[in-house]
């Protein structure tokens, strides 16, 4: 019995750091942070991203419904989206602290609520 309890609990540590790491899209290349967004009604996702100071960031977004943008004033980022064509953005996160990203193509109704946060740690 003790064995089968060990063996559920193995396959519940597995299938969450497994969960883990899917919600995550980020990979490195050749020294770039690369984080791979989508856009979509109202929506970014990951709509938090989380970087280290000093890192240089490449973010690779797709609109998948129509075209949006991406504004992040902090790092002087204004961003058109087009629809199903991945942009590609780049900047070093020279600043640690918490920024506001928002859309920046009026995209409906929800449009102001289409917002996220870039989390640059120290």
């Amino acid at each position: 019995m003790r064995a089968y309890k060990a063996l559920w609990m193995l396959c519940a540590v597995v299938v969450v750091l497994t969960a883990t790491v899917a919600a995550q899209p980020q990979e490195t290349q050749n020294g770039w942070h690369v984080i791979r967004m989508t856009a979509r009604k109202y929506r970014y996702d990951p709509d938090v991203i989380t970087v280290k100071k000093g890192e240089k960031v490449r973010l690779i977004i797709t609109a998948l419904d129509r075209d949006h943008g991406f504004d992040l004033k902090a790092f002087d980022i204004n961003q058109k989206l087009k629809k199903g064509d991945p942009a590609i953005i780049e900047f070093t996160a020279d600043n640690a602290g918490t920024f506001k990203f928002k859309c920046s193509v009026f995209c409906g109704t929800g449009h102001r609520k289409m917002k996220g946060q870039l989390v640059v740690q120290p």
